[in-house]
């Protein structure tokens, strides 16, 4: 987002934290579901998206339509945060709903925390990622837009019954049967990066060839720590075209820490 719509969507998640707190982890999960039905609605209705965004009407009248039309239909609470939505200026009608998707997967995982599963949630999240992108046809039925949402919907939950915790399964599940434009793996990259942003950490994407040891582990988070000034949530990738070493990206910093990095190196520095 850039704009109006980057400082909207500040305000639109303070708003949001201040009610999740007094919030029992089900009521939480609950405000998520309705926010993801609010953006399918917003999806469906691109006059209602203009119309609740359009920078010619005041902000005011805007909200007071978002409260005309779904009072009753969903929470009090639901309802204030899209007004609240309404009330804000976007730099473009999408950016309303892209701000109400990530304040349903904020909720959703609001409520995983109080339950103590988000580093779980956060793990789930980027592992099924790899395997939707490594697996084409897997991908493929994730994301075939002529098979009903319901249907996409089904085939995770066929997969993953049993194997991942609720919200895990709440999140793959709307990644899967609406996508908004986007592949299954990149939706699921978005949602564990608002996990991660609930709890104010980054996450470090950590290419090794053998998995690392508990102290290993705690040994790097914190040193990335120390580091970034941030807590660090790893995610874990064993390669095996890695010679040894590893190698980490948070975000677009790429740490080379691996034997070909080094052997590169050193060819470049004989080729001088």
């Amino acid at each position: 987002m850039r704009g109006a719509s980057r400082g909207s969507l500040a305000a639109a998640k303070e708003r949001l934290a201040a009610v999740l707190p007094d919030d029992t982890p089900a009521a939480a999960s609950s405000l998520g579901d309705e926010l993801f039905a609010i953006v399918g609605l917003l999806d469906r209705e691109p006059a209602l998206r203009r119309n609740l965004s359009d920078p010619t009407i005041d902000g005011s009248l805007r909200a007071g339509l978002a409260r005309n039309l779904l009072s009753g239909r969903v929470s009090a609470t639901a309802l204030e945060q899209l007004a609240g939505l309404a009330e804000a200026r976007w730099s473009e009608p999408r950016d309303l709903t892209d701000a109400a998707e990530q304040l349903a997967v904020l909720a959703v995982c609001a409520g995983a925390d109080a339950e103590g599963e988000l580093d779980e949630v956060e793990d789930e999240l980027f592992r099924f990622g790899r395997i939707v992108g490594g697996n084409p046809g897997l991908r493929y039925a994730l994301a075939n837009l002529f098979v009903p949402p319901e249907a996409r919907e089904s085939i995770a939950q066929d997969l993953l019954d049993g194997k991942v915790a609720a919200p895990t399964m709440r999140l793959i599940s709307q990644a899967a049967g609406y996508p908004r434009g986007r592949s299954v793996d990149a939706s699921l990259e978005e949602y564990a990066r608002l996990a991660a942003d609930l709890r104010q950490r980054l996450i470090a994407e950590v290419h090794v060839v053998a998995d690392l040891t508990t102290g290993q582990r705690s040994r790097l988070v914190a040193a990335l720590s120390a580091a970034y000034g941030h807590d660090i949530h790893l995610n874990v990738v064993i390669d095996p075209e890695l010679i040894g070493g590893m190698t980490v990206r948070i975000g677009d910093e790429l740490i080379q820490g691996s034997a070909e990095s080094r052997l590169a190196a050193a060819r470049r520095e004989l080729a001088a």
